[in-house]
């Protein structure tokens, strides 16, 4: 099994952009609120650091919480000697940062089930090459996913992605939205990037016009109202978004705003499609309306980078999530390939090949 100090090696050789790894027995982090002026790693030395940093969206993205999580089980490991009642108690700080990211659940949980059953001398090792295996299976999503969705994009087309579905929200190829963009580009297909910028932490604008702009990728900013209208002057052909959950009818949980350029593009006659690996499938989510999306600090709204732009006394709201109902989604594009309606019936058809 190739050590964690090999893997990142490889993946630092090799056109990635990496939002986490190790370096020795700290973590290394890459600031995404500083981006895209300013390039600022942080090292992270104990889990809570870990944590603060993903519940202020310093790492975001589900891809990159998942394997974030993955990450902080091997450093409270690390930090307790192995301690199987630390690494446990880790996990549930880990898994308290965003309530709505399945992965993060999914892969902590994972891990502590296999740290439980490991051998007290073994639990450090153990964790390490079970950590690696997670990560190499990351890329292998994305990679996959890639390949799949690229197969729905046609020479020409301009897409629409919303928030930020990239390299720094995966394990550094392309996360989900843009594993399928950055394969059909490599394919040598002629395309063109509508990036909307994704109010309130301006995702979009900061983080994947800054992607796309080191793949050397066409693409123009927009801000989240104006999709509608282009999809009515026909300049998008295609919508692809990434996912933080997919329901187990297929609804569709994703960055909010995500459900306004549904309607558009159903409107329009336009393919919407999300990216997601199959791990993102909530199965005991029967409907997407049945979560409680996370609400975060209003003044995420009523301020940028600090300063205020609106009078004090303005109330405001900030869904972090909303929920796009599984009409409105023509394909959901996974590693396993491209799952299309009846979505209750083909996704539990997907589930049911992946435990057997």
């Amino acid at each position: 099994m190739e050590s964690i100090e090999e893997l990142t090696k490889n993946w630092k050789e090799q056109n990635l952009i990496l939002p986490i790894w190790l370096e020795g027995q700290h973590l290394k982090v890459v600031n995404q609120l500083k981006l895209p002026l300013q390039e600022e790693i942080i090292e992270v030395q104990s889990v809570e650091q870990l944590a603060d940093i993903i519940r202020s969206m310093t790492l975001r993205g589900s891809g990159a919480i998942g394997i974030s999580g993955a990450y902080g089980i091997l450093l409270a490991a690390y930090l307790s000697k192995g301690c199987k009642e630390t690494i446990k108690e880790a996990g549930q700080l880990l898994k308290s940062t965003r309530p709505t990211a399945v992965n993060l659940m999914k892969t902590v949980d994972e891990l502590l089930a296999y740290a439980a059953k490991l051998p007290d001398d073994e639990v450090i090792a153990g964790i390490e090459e079970k950590v690696v295996e997670i990560l190499k299976k990351q890329l292998d999503y994305e990679r996959a996913l890639g390949a799949y969705g690229a197969e729905l994009i046609t020479d020409g087309d301009t897409i629409l992605t919303h928030c930020h579905s990239g390299a720094l929200a995966g394990s550094g190829y392309g996360g989900r939205a843009l594993s399928v963009i950055r394969t059909a580009w490599e394919q040598g297909k002629n395309i063109h990037v509508f990036t909307s910028e994704t109010r309130p932490y301006l995702q979009g604008a900061r983080i994947t016009a800054y992607e796309l702009q080191k793949f050397g990728i066409p693409h123009t900013l927009i801000t989240d109202g104006m999709s509608g209208y282009l999809m009515k002057l026909g300049k998008i052909q295609k919508v692809v978004v990434g996912s933080d959950r997919v329901a187990a009818n297929g609804d569709l949980l994703n960055k909010v705003g995500t459900y306004m350029h549904a309607l558009s593009a159903k409107d329009n006659g336009i393919p919407f499609y999300t990216a997601t690996s199959s791990h993102t499938v909530d199965f005991s989510l029967k409907e997407g309306m049945n979560i409680g999306v996370e609400y975060r600090n209003s003044e995420e709204v009523t301020h940028l980078n600090g300063q205020p732009i609106t009078l004090a006394e303005t109330n405001a709201v900030y869904p972090s999530f909303d929920v796009t109902p599984n009409h409105l989604i023509s394909g959901i594009i996974t590693e396993k390939g491209v799952i299309l309606p009846e979505y209750k019936k083909n996704l539990t058809a997907l589930n049911e090949s992946k435990e057997g």
